[in-house]
């Protein structure tokens, strides 16, 4: 018999795997390093009651509900996911045939290329404007299927002008995606564009800023067609049932929470940021809960802060940023351990 032989695509595709090297302080996921909601974390202390047994809802209502009220849609806009890379994945299925483009500003998030290359499609990527914003104008000259914006950007962390987010969503021939799973840190969102762009997919999730990164919560928001479209590709039971419960409740009972500590890391950031410009480094301007900071050896650092406790994300040789590392925010105290660490190892 010979053996079963996968799509040649596929070939060239890595496994999503993270250094899973426990260490004290771990700053390389980008997640809530505050922890969970109150409200959620009460709502998962007896698991039992979220009867785990049986199937979730297919179409978790009461949740999209909750999610419309806080992104301020309608409940027909809103799409569930196992995190907001299941709704990106289902959105180049649905959007895209094997061989059009995906068009985005490199570098970017780095499962998109991934996803992008499993569903056959190709992936155009065009580099950033000098000043950090996306080129409108060269995503739109790749004529693609699906224009992709990470907004703000991962890796980088930096924003994208909502001039320029407008000029792509008015000149792109299909669908517009925009990954706001960092969008609480910005104080920007495109949602307001979705009354007049029918072609605009905005995708959020509940891992960064609400603290539910281990229970998979995404979701999506466009227009009532869009959504109906993704339902047919997404499959059943995406959210389990600890999830929904979880995210019911932070929904419900702890947006003030979630907003409290989103403050709080953006204050840590910009101290962080002086603290490592004292150092000789130059972190690139950040919107999210990160900094990306130039290195002239992103392996060798890395290795250097993980023999002190710290895990940070190591980038190579990132598209007109070069080395780098990517830095999560967290309480101070981590922060200065890090600066510490940092000031050793650069010595």
């Amino acid at each position: 018999m010979s053996p079963a032989r996968p799509r040649p695509a596929l070939a060239a595709l890595l496994v999503y795997a993270p250094d899973p090297t426990p260490v004290e302080i771990d700053l390389s996921d980008n997640v809530n390093p505050w922890g969970v909601p109150p409200a959620a974390e009460k709502a998962l202390a007896d698991p039992r009651a979220a009867r785990p047994s049986v199937y979730p809802n297919s179409d978790p209502v009461e949740l999209r509900r909750a999610l419309a009220a806080y992104a301020g849609v309608e409940p027909a806009q809103v799409i569930t996911g196992c995190g907001s890379d299941d709704v990106i994945d289902g959105a180049l299925r649905a959007f895209a045939a094997p061989g059009e483009k995906v068009a985005y500003c490199a570098p970017s998030f780095s499962m998109l290329v991934s996803f992008a290359r499993a569903n056959g499609l190709e992936p155009a990527p065009v580099p950033f404007r000098r000043d950090g914003d996306i080129d409108p104008e060269a995503l739109l000259a790749r004529r693609a299927a699906i224009t992709y914006v990470c907004s703000p950007n991962n890796p980088t962390g930096t924003a994208v002008s909502m001039a320029a987010l407008q000029r792509v969503i008015a000149g792109a021939e299909g669908l517009v995606m925009v990954d706001e799973a960092y969008g609480e840190f910005s104080g920007q969102t495109a949602v307001p564009l979705l009354a007049t762009a029918p072609h605009l997919l905005v995708t959020r999730t509940l891992s960064k800023a609400f603290g539910l990164a281990g229970l998979r919560v995404g979701y999506g928001l466009a227009a009532p067609e869009v959504v109906q479209v993704l339902e047919k590709v997404r499959g059943p039971y995406k959210v389990n049932v600890l999830g929904e419960r979880a995210a019911l409740a932070a929904l419900r009972d702890d947006v003030r929470w979630v907003r409290r500590h989103v403050d709080e890391a953006i204050g840590i950031r910009e101290r962080l940021r002086v603290s490592l410009e004292g150092l000789g480094l130059h972190p690139l301007p950040s919107a999210a809960n990160f900094l990306c900071v130039p290195v002239v050896d992103a392996a060798c650092l890395g290795k250097a802060l993980l023999e002190r406790g710290i895990k940070v994300r190591i980038l190579r040789d990132l598209p007109g940023v070069g080395d780098a590392i990517r830095v999560g925010l967290a309480p101070w105290a981590q922060m200065e351990r890090l600066v510490v660490a940092l000031r050793e190892t650069l010595r």
